[in-house]
């Protein structure tokens, strides 16, 4: 078993298949199927079960992706660290969906023409799974909206967002949960952190929701409280992205409730060239956040 194997495991497991891994790996599916075939002949144990052209990772190859991810990624850390020093492999970004459309695209950008070598790979998510996607090292660093109480992770503030509540065009002013005309709310799928600030801001005011809806982008959350179809807590750099304002009514917390900060995570055991060039780039533009918390 050597550090190629493992990558062309990881990348099957990755891309649902051995077909689509070889066109991700640039190999023929016979080399990929036989690599896989040696290594589980290696190990003694089957990493997948077959059904038809369906591939199913047993828990013996569930164990073995944990193991594999942390290998090649202590590679690509040590590979930087005895070059030039310069960040560089593979960068797994997780980001709420807010922070990815609003915040990063400049940055990103900017981190790109920094450090070319390095191969970003973003994914979106509520902050619930991507907190268990860094803890369990599926993720090299993710940007989330939530305190972090998991001993494994560091933290570090690097937005200050303002959560601003949207409803539809001419709704009454909203000063407190009980002005809310209507009680279904639109949001992510639980874990999201933002849909757990609207629900507490609505439980402190001693009301309940009628009905949560959960969608899957900003973009049809906006266009369903403009149609009146419900409210929903968004940040206000995300409407300053779009077309919003001019299609729903805008509605900020009392007393500074709606104040959140932005938190960039990562496994407090990961030395990550990569990772760190991400945090300083992100911090450039904040001075006055501390550089880490537990």
């Amino acid at each position: 078993m050597d550090l190629s194997d493992l990558h062309i495991f990881r990348t099957v497991v990755r891309e649902g298949g051995v077909t689509r891994a070889a066109t991700a790996l640039h190999r023929v599916q016979s080399n990929v199927t036989t690599r896989i075939r040696q290594l589980e002949d290696d190990l003694g144990v089957a990493l997948f079960l077959r059904e038809g052209r369906r591939l199913q990772t047993t828990a013996a190859g569930r164990l073995l992706l944990d193991y594999a991810e942390r290998l090649l990624q202590l590679a690509d850390e040590a590979r930087a660290a005895v070059t030039t020093g310069s960040p560089c492999g593979e960068l797994r970004l997780g980001s709420m969906e807010s922070t990815a459309a609003a915040r990063l695209p400049v940055r990103l950008a900017e981190f790109h023409a920094r450090y070319p070598a390095v191969r970003l790979e973003l994914r979106t998510g509520p902050t619930g799974r991507l907190l268990a996607e860094v803890a369990e090292g599926r993720l090299d660093c993710a940007l989330i909206g939530a305190p972090v109480n998991d001993g494994r992770l560091v933290a570090t503030p690097v937005f200050d967002e303002e959560l601003v509540l949207i409803a539809a065009g001419g709704h009454p002013a909203i000063a407190a949960p009980a002005d809310v005309e209507s009680l279904t709310l639109l949001t992510f799928e639980a874990g999201c952190a933002y849909r757990q600030r609207l629900e507490a801001w609505l439980a402190a005011g001693g009301v309940v929701a009628e009905r949560i809806v959960e969608l899957s982008s900003y973009h049809a959350m906006i266009g369903c409280a403009a149609a009146g179809m419900g409210i929903a807590l968004v940040p206000r750099s995300l409407l300053a992205t779009t077309a919003a304002p001019s299609a729903v009514s805008v509605h900020p917390l009392a007393a500074g409730e709606g104040r959140t900060t932005t938190l960039l995570v990562s496994r407090r055991d990961q030395r990550s060239p990569a990772v760190a060039a991400l945090r300083d780039l992100l911090l450039a533009e904040n001075a006055d956040f501390p550089r880490s918390t537990a």
